[in-house]
């Protein structure tokens, strides 16, 4: 169900993760990236995936809640370990008419479906499941602040970055609610060729954009409402500050 898509929903729990600076997991997950990336060997991406389990067993985050991030993502995962199988070169194994299936090709098919499942699970467990949205923003402007001196908008990205999060989760609900109720008018999404379902998903597409539309023009009502004019003299509610966590955390 879309609905149960953890991308963009905070999971609130009393963890070490919950209580690192934001800050600190946003370098963590850029620094994670990197590691994934240049992880060639069997042995690194076991490493990897062993500091995967340790991270979601101190999130205390469920570990469904955990893996419900890959939803979004499951066909390109499906549709880059295909490709990696029959384009690899090496010793054949297995031949389909014109396809074939290698040693090398199995083995770059595994490791790019590891490398994005990880990449996944840790974006999700240190920034969404574990930060609100607020405080995403307010690391990444924290940040990009030095930029400014340059005209880099910092702010408004990162005000961005925190209303996309925001509203990821509703739009999902939302788009599951429509597909529900034009369901129930006869629609049908599961039969009949791709042209045929891409012309269902009009009846869904619609209405979505509809609502997201007047969404948007509501909070920007809210926030005209509230006297928001941008990041000049802004105040915050809660300061960030790095602690002795933080420093164990970024070092290990």
């Amino acid at each position: 169900m879309l609905g149960n898509i953890s991308l963009g929903r905070y999971y609130p729990a009393d963890s070490l993760l919950h209580r690192l600076d934001p800050r600190t997991k946003l370098l963590g997950v850029i620094i994670f990236m990197v590691l994934i990336f240049m992880a060639q060997s069997v042995a690194a991406m076991l490493l990897l995936a062993a500091l995967t389990i340790v991270l979601i067993i101190l999130s205390k985050v469920p570990v469904k809640q955990v893996l419900s991030g890959l939803k979004p993502i499951l066909f390109i995962l499906i549709f880059a370990f295909v490709l990696n199988i029959f384009t690899g070169t090496g010793k054949e194994w297995l031949r389909l008419g014109p396809l074939k299936i290698t040693d090398q090709g199995v083995y770059t098919a595994i490791r790019m479906a590891v490398r994005l499942t990880l990449l996944i699970m840790n974006t999700t467990l240190l920034l969404t499941l574990t930060t609100t949205p607020v405080m995403v923003a307010d690391a990444m402007e924290k940040l990009l602040g030095p930029l400014s001196r340059f005209g880099f908008p910092a702010h408004e990205m990162a005000m961005m970055m925190s209303i996309a999060l925001r509203f990821v989760p509703t739009l999902l609900e939302e788009t599951e609610k429509i597909m529900k109720a034009q369901s129930s008018r006869g629609a049908d999404y599961d039969t009949g060729g791709l042209i045929s379902k891409a012309k269902g998903l009009v009846s869904v597409l619609i209405p979505l954009f509809v609502s997201a539309f007047k969404r948007a023009e509501d909070l920007a009502t809210a926030m005209e409402a509230r006297c928001y004019r941008g990041g000049e003299g802004r105040t915050r509610m809660k300061s960030l500050k790095f602690t002795s966590a933080d420093m164990a955390f970024a070092i290990f």
